[in-house]
C-alpha cells in the first residue's frame, strides 16, 4: 500500500494513508533508521518498509506491505 511517512514537531514520525485518509504515529520500529524492517503504528497495524539509505529526506511516499493478515506480526 502507499503510505507518505514525515515527521512532525509534536508527534514525531507519523505515517499517512491517502486511500483511508488515515493518519498515525509510528509507536515501534525494527530498526532506528526505519528501512528495511518493520513499523508499528498506533492503530496496530504492522508495515515492512524496503530498503533505503538511511540519510533518506522525509517526507516521502513508499511502497509498504501490511503483516498480520496471516499471523506473521513481529
Amino acid at each position: 500500500m502507499k503510505i507518505m511517512i514525515r515527521r512532525s514537531p509534536d508527534a514525531g514520525l507519523s505515517i499517512y494513508v491517502p486511500k483511508k485518509d488515515l493518519e498515525e504515529p509510528i509507536v515501534e520500529s525494527e530498526y532506528e533508521t526505519l528501512w528495511g524492517g518493520w513499523i508499528k503504528v498506533a492503530n496496530g497495524w504492522v508495515l515492512d518498509l524496503p530498503e533505503m539509505p538511511s540519510g533518506t529526506r522525509l517526507p516521502i511516499t513508499i511502497n509498504a506491505k501490511k503483516r498480520g493478515e496471516n499471523g506473521d506480526d513481529p
